[in-house]
């Protein structure tokens, strides 16, 4: 056994030191020319309150330019960490041309004022997304993923496709605006159709159970790939929300039905992630229940507090894709429990009530018996949770991991709150922004079904059942054929 070691050779770190492809820098370079490009049009506007457009096809508003900022400067991150994860790959400059084209798509989408335009571009966003994911040739689970992929997101614009069909002939109008300004006509069968359309387009888009299959099987992605996915793809779904609001908040019944939605997502996504054995599966369960959140707040009425919260969730998820590396490194089976434990459950709920406050008196939302309450709650069991996730993540005795909790999560919640004030005032022009609904029973189950879930969770309760951690581990399986079950199956080569 001379000469052998106990650690699998697996290769050396690429060379920093030799020189990129010229696609990949200057593609680069490009990247980080559209967010400079986007920051100072997002200074224009704020400055001097300058409009761009081009009538009955572009239309730049609040929304535009914040989106312009949030995903060009992912997009550079994105491009900047992938010159040393893709260097000497096969795939390298078909992967950056892939990056960059779905930069540009999506920037162009979120300015896209004609509805032709704005389904091509939504169409074109799925399938070079879907590239990505397949983007290793002659690997088959990657294949096999890219497919599934490919299927949801066509189904997604056939669906998104039939809704602007429908209100191009129900309002005569072509646009995104003016179907906006016609919406309040729209009645009957005719907005049923319409309106559940464009909510199932953006249920399958931003990956809502049951349609996360897609985002499951998409491990095959390269890490760069799959932090664009989580941090600006998946948050399609609102952004499509927030531009039909006035056509989604036509029916106090479909608010109530997309609340539902939402909260069957974020509920199972957060049980789903607790039975993952990996990092990257543990992430893509935590985006389906962080998206469920996210469409919840715009079926509570509030569209700001869903583009405040798509953009925080996409900074938290593009760092935790890009260092997910260091957690594998930092992580040991059969560590501490993480548990939280009866004194633990209390610090959190105390917490938890401390910071709802500090949300509602920041924002004014929760001070009034109305959706705004449960807005505020949602809200703080969100940036509860990621707080509890750094912290579990600092080598930290237990005792003071639970003091440690208010320390990151009430600045956290004053800053959410903040940023909230920001997105809201930038975004003072879109035809809805907030139409609060009257609380109902159906709000009640919701905010019920919350709390008993997460004080389940967060106390380990499910474990004990070993039926409902089978179902849990069954559901969260993407098709077999694109399970990675074999470390061979990563060698590219």
């Amino acid at each position: 056994m001379a000469g052998r070691t106990s650690k699998p050779t697996v290769g050396a770190l690429p060379d920093a030191t030799v020189k990129s492809p010229v696609v990949s820098v200057v593609l680069t370079w490009l990247a980080w020319a559209l967010f400079a490009a986007s920051v100072a049009a997002l200074v224009t506007r704020v400055r001097f309150g300058i409009t761009g457009e081009i009538p009955g096809v572009v239309a730049v508003d609040g929304l535009t330019v914040l989106l312009w900022v949030v995903v060009s400067f992912f997009s550079g991150i994105v491009h900047s960490y992938s010159r040393r994860y893709m260097a000497g790959s096969a795939h390298e400059e078909r992967f950056f041309a892939g990056v960059f084209g779905f930069t540009v798509i999506v920037m162009a989408l979120v300015a896209a004022d004609h509805l032709a335009l704005f389904w091509v571009l939504w169409l074109a966003m799925g399938l070079v997304m879907a590239a990505l994911v397949g983007i290793v040739e002659g690997w088959h689970q990657a294949r096999a993923a890219a497919s599934v992929a490919r299927r949801y997101f066509l189904a997604s614009s056939a669906f998104l496709g039939i809704g602007f069909v429908t209100l191009w002939w129900a309002t005569g109008a072509q646009t995104v605006s003016g179907v906006a300004a016609a919406a309040d006509g729209l009645a009957g069968p005719v907005w049923l159709v319409s309106a559940g359309a464009v909510v199932l387009a953006a249920m399958i888009q931003s990956a809502l159970l049951p349609f996360h299959t897609w985002l499951l099987a998409s491990m095959t992605a390269p890490t760069p790939a799959s932090a664009l996915m989580h941090a600006g793809f998946v948050n399609a779904g609102g952004i499509l929300l927030t531009r039909f609001a006035p056509v989604v908040t036509g029916d106090p019944t479909l608010m109530l039905v997309i609340v539902v939605l939402g909260a069957i997502s974020a509920l199972g996504g957060k049980f789903l992630k607790a039975v993952q054995p990996d990092v990257k599966s543990r992430l893509a369960c935590s985006t389906v229940g962080q998206m469920g959140f996210m469409i919840m707040q715009a079926g509570l009425g509030f569209f700001g507090a869903a583009i405040t919260h798509l953009v925080l969730h996409g900074f938290y998820k593009a760092h935790h894709f890009l260092s997910a590396g260091e957690e594998v490194e930092h992580t040991a089976p059969g560590g501490e429990s993480r548990d939280l434990g009866v004194v633990g459950f209390g610090i959190t709920l105390l917490t938890g009530l401390a910071g709802g406050a500090v949300f509602a008196v920041l924002t004014g939302k929760g001070l009034h018996f109305d959706s705004g309450l449960v807005l505020a709650l949602i809200v703080t069991l969100t940036t509860l949770q990621a707080a509890r996730s750094v912290v579990a993540r600092m080598s930290l005795p237990a005792v003071l991991r639970y003091g440690a909790i208010p320390v990151v999560f009430l600045p956290a919640i004053a800053g959410y709150a903040l940023v909230y004030s920001v997105v809201s005032t930038l975004l003072g022009d879109l035809p809805v922004l907030a139409a609060p609904t009257e609380l109902t029973v159906v709000h009640g189950v919701v905010v019920a079904g919350f709390l008993l879930a997460y004080a389940g969770v967060e106390t380990g309760v499910y474990k004990r059942s070993a039926r409902l951690y089978v179902a849990l581990v069954n559901a969260s399986q993407p098709p077999t054929d694109t399970l990675l079950t074999d470390r061979g199956d990563y060698n590219e080569q």
